[in-house]
């Protein structure tokens, strides 16, 4: 797994040893006893990631199986046209955002590669070491950059999560896939009025086109969108566990006891232009 990480101070490759990695210049990073490593380095960055109460929230929620078709089909298009066979040590997926690792679980469990959990938050990097037994959690900010190597990786996964387009091209191999899942203006549209959540950018679907386009060309689409029965705990975990957990939302005792609710998400896959 070291050998697909570039050090993010110098951009050279990087060996494992004693529970450190290290580069050619002298550079060396710990790996936490909680079983991340920190790749963020200079100044703080200004991208603060999830709370842990956010991930707490999330994880409870994604643990009831409301989200696993989501998790299907991404799981789905990551594997698309993979066939099965060893694990090896230069294939790898790797998620941006990867928050409690859940998608990455799923994906890993459907191809055989490594896995790399990419936030910028430490309660996810310590959550995502434990996400799967094939995969690393690695601190760092990817809007500074991807700390891998040219050409390393063959996989590369966003969901719910901002992404770089030109790190992520950078990145992957001349025929490796991006996998990119985000919410249409349906998600969860239930709850986003009597609870003031956060709504979905009616104009996101163009702005992804617009900042994939001069990196990657599109190859696949899929709309995953099914109806949830939520209770109350359920959509209590829904509201803390994204962006809405940052704004007031009214008592749900106004809600009835099991709420209809739409999941409604969009699943591209993209590879890079030649």
């Amino acid at each position: 797994m070291a050998g697909l990480l570039a050090c993010p101070e110098c951009g050279s490759g990087m060996d494992s040893r004693d529970r450190t990695l290290r580069c050619g210049h002298g550079h060396s990073f710990d790996i936490a006893k909680q079983g991340y490593v920190s790749l963020l380095t200079g100044a703080s960055t200004k991208m603060t990631g999830d709370t842990a109460a956010m991930l707490d929230a999330r994880a409870a929620f994604q643990v009831g199986g409301h989200f696993a078709p989501i998790a299907d089909a991404v799981a789905e298009a990551v594997a698309a046209d993979d066939s099965s066979g060893p694990v090896l040590d230069d294939d790898a997926v790797l998620e941006i955002g990867a928050g409690t690792g859940y998608y990455l679980a799923a994906a890993l469990d459907a191809v055989p590669a490594l896995g790399i959990a990419l936030d910028v938050a430490k309660p996810a990097a310590r959550r995502c070491a434990r996400a799967h037994p094939r995969a690393a959690s690695v601190l760092a900010d990817a809007w500074r950059g991807l700390p891998v190597r040219d050409g390393a990786l063959r996989r590369v996964l966003s969901v719910f999560a901002p992404r770089n387009p030109s790190e992520v091209a950078r990145a992957l191999t001349a025929d490796g896939r991006f996998v990119v899942a985000t919410p249409t203006s349906r998600h969860l549209g239930e709850l986003i009025g009597p609870l003031g959540m956060v709504t979905v950018d009616p104009d996101k679907d163009r702005r992804l086109t617009e900042a994939m386009s001069g990196h990657f060309a599109a190859t696949d689409r899929a709309l995953v969108e099914y109806s949830m029965k939520l209770t109350r705990t359920d959509i209590r975990d829904v509201v803390a566990m994204g962006p809405s957990a940052h704004h007031s939302t009214p008592h749900l005792n106004a809600l009835p006891d099991t709420v209809e609710v739409t999941a409604s998400v969009q699943i591209a896959t993209y590879q890079p232009h030649p």
